[in-house]
């Protein structure tokens, strides 16, 4: 049996932490920022963990990172 290929956007794009979750960046924050508030920019800022309902679906997606 061949390797399975992982998908490589989201490879790129999630991480696997030390205890297993997996971290994502947060969205919305590359463009059209003039009318945001400041609030809502700072807290786009930094990482956070994926949800469990998805990282069922991440597992498959990035296979020999888990």
């Amino acid at each position: 049996m061949p390797k399975m290929k992982s998908n490589s956007g989201a490879a790129k794009r999630f991480t696997k932490t030390g205890s297993g979750k997996w971290k994502r960046n947060k969205a919305f924050s590359s463009h059209i920022l003039t009318k945001k508030s400041p609030k809502r920019k700072r807290n786009m800022r930094g990482t956070e963990l994926v949800s469990g309902a998805d990282s069922k679906a991440l597992e498959r997606l990035v296979p020999g990172r888990g």
